[in-house]
């Protein structure tokens, strides 16, 4: 039973591992188009201006993507903040962390990529993702820049999705907002199509999804649908009559070292030289093969 059960932990360590794999690939992957988005959207300054926005033109392979850079003055933003820019209402009290002089808004808009760059199990997308990023504007040539923070210190940054798909009857619809690690964070919905949050990240309005009702299942298929389910009683009786065979394969390898073992120890108590038992009164005692060498009579030497 203890083997059985260290057995299924083993199988969930496994498929843990496994799962976790998958999320950070999934992490890496976003990550990655962040820093592509980046230089693409920076190719778009060419004798910028500030407070203006710019749109960037993405690689073919990304054809459905939509993005755009923007470049301020940190006290501007701090001051007056950003009316509208694309989808996002910046107002006064925006600050920046680490400080720079000067610093460049990227917008995202992930179109018909959303669900692969951020897939989220168990919810539906009714828009977009969108996204907004800040980064220094030093250097408006570089590449693979470090992301700063950004946080509105006051009124919250609006997200206003221009368009946004009818949810089924009854449920209920929430904002997610993905963090710089991709972890989904959840909140409720200002009016019908409008989020709010308070740093940069990507953003997007969802609704959990809901499983298709049961249609209604005729004879031929309800034969099918039974047959399906004797395929998995047996293979999960196959995959269980698997674990037992290697528990009893593993005890019989257990006690076969084991036996090996105590006969190796035998042989070596064996090879030993072994003593003669001889008995003194009501015990045993061991005693030597050899004798003393006999006494002689002194005159046996006597010419």
């Amino acid at each position: 039973m203890g083997l059985l059960r260290s057995l299924a932990m083993l199988f969930l360590l496994i498929l843990l591992s496994w799962l976790l794999e998958i999320r950070s690939q999934s992490i890496n992957h976003a990550q990655d188009l962040d820093q592509l988005l980046q230089d693409y959207a920076f190719r778009a300054f060419v004798r910028p201006k500030t407070g203006v926005p710019y749109d960037g033109v993405v690689p073919s392979n990304l054809t459905g993507i939509k993005i755009a850079a923007m470049r301020l003055r940190s006290g501007s933003l701090k001051r007056r903040g950003v009316l509208m820019y694309k989808e996002f209402e910046i107002l006064p009290g925006v600050m920046e962390s680490p400080y720079v002089e000067r610093l460049v808004l990227v917008y995202h808009n992930l179109g018909n990529w959303s669900t692969m760059y951020y897939p989220l199990t168990g919810y539906s997308y009714l828009t977009p993702v969108l996204g907004l990023l800040a980064y220094s504007a030093a250097n408006l040539s570089a590449t693979n820049l470090p992301e700063l923070e950004i946080r509105a210190l006051g009124d919250p940054i609006k997200i206003k999705f221009p368009e946004v798909r009818s949810a089924p009857d009854g449920s209920v619809v929430h904002c997610v907002w993905y963090d710089r690690h991709g972890i989904a964070n959840f909140t409720d919905v200002v009016s019908g199509n409008v989020c709010s949050t308070t740093q940069q990240g990507h953003f997007a309005i969802v609704v959990e999804s809901v499983a298709p009702s049961p249609a209604p299942v005729s004879p031929g298929e309800g034969k099918k649908s039974n047959s399906r389910v004797w395929i998995i009683v047996g293979s999960v009786l196959g995959g269980l009559a698997l674990l037992l065979l290697l528990a009893f394969l593993l005890l019989w390898m257990r006690k076969y070292k084991h036996k090996k073992r105590m006969q190796r120890m035998e042989n070596a108590a064996e090879a030993g030289e072994a003593l003669r038992m001889t008995t003194v009164g009501d015990t045993k005692a061991p005693s030597a093969t050899l004798t003393r060498t006999q006494p002689t009579i002194e005159s046996e030497y006597v010419p």
